[in-house]
């Protein structure tokens, strides 16, 4: 376990040199959000009943920062390996394929639930926030950010420079962070639009991280954790067989 450890490490060194950048930088654009729509909604708009839109909105943006944040640290540091061309010494070091994988994700995990603490730390003084189910909300925190690592993994294994990775987060993760009911419940919807917000993966993160705190959702949290459970399956697998395979890897 010694490469394991030894790349996890610097993982996780990586991000944290540059903790203003990494860490900071996500908890201030959260900040931003909270006044923003907190300022323009906040009294306006009730999503539940008895609960005030900023309490609604917290739980979504603590998540949101984790998903974006755990996808942003595997991706970005995979395909500054692949440009720089130092990925050759983990490839030609007694690394497994599950230890690559392993210490990438894991570090995405860590990187993902900093900054949610840190989000959840600033924003808590300005709502009334209660934890009413700590192990839902940690159990959909975890393995939400263990799904973005492993997909991030994929985005910085297929990608072949940055513009190419700058897009698939562009055109994929942020647009199912924003439709995931971050800034409202599905109920809001149209039918139509409702059901589509049910195909999106994302959107099951989030109600599951929510319900841990109001107690509330939209989907029973049981089937929530079963679809992520699912979708952390197919994505671990998919990245494993391109790492074992090698592909856009080794040249």
């Amino acid at each position: 376990m010694t490469g394991f450890w030894t790349l996890f490490l610097k993982e996780l060194l990586r991000f944290w040199k540059v903790s203003v950048q990494t860490v900071a930088a996500p908890v201030l654009s959260a900040l931003l959000y909270l006044i923003i729509f907190g300022q323009a909604l906040e009294g306006r708009l009730q999503v539940y009943e008895g609960v005030r839109y900023t309490s609604f909105l917290v739980p979504g943006l603590v998540m949101m920062s984790v998903l974006q944040n755990a996808f942003a640290n595997s991706s970005s540091s995979l395909i500054q390996s692949k440009i720089t061309g130092n990925i050759v010494f983990i490839l030609l070091s007694p690394v497994s394929h599950l230890e690559f994988f392993g210490a990438y994700v894991l570090a995405a995990v860590i990187r993902g639930l900093l900054v949610g603490a840190g989000v959840l730390a600033v924003t808590v003084w300005f709502v009334e926030l209660r934890l009413g189910a700590p192990l839902w909300a940690f159990a959909f925190a975890l393995l939400g950010a263990a799904l973005l690592g492993a997909l991030g993994l994929i985005a910085g294994i297929v990608s072949e420079k940055i513009d190419q990775l700058a897009a698939f987060q562009n055109f994929v993760i942020m647009p199912l962070s924003f439709l995931s009911g971050v800034f409202y419940s599905i109920h809001s919807l149209p039918g139509f639009w409702q059901k589509l917000s049910h195909a999106n993966p994302f959107f099951y993160m989030v109600d599951g991280f929510r319900y841990g705190f109001l107690g509330i959702s939209d989907v029973p949290p049981y089937a929530s954790l079963a679809v992520l459970g699912v979708s952390f399956l197919i994505v671990s697998l998919i990245s494993l067989g391109l790492l074992k395979a090698g592909y856009k890897l080794r040249y």
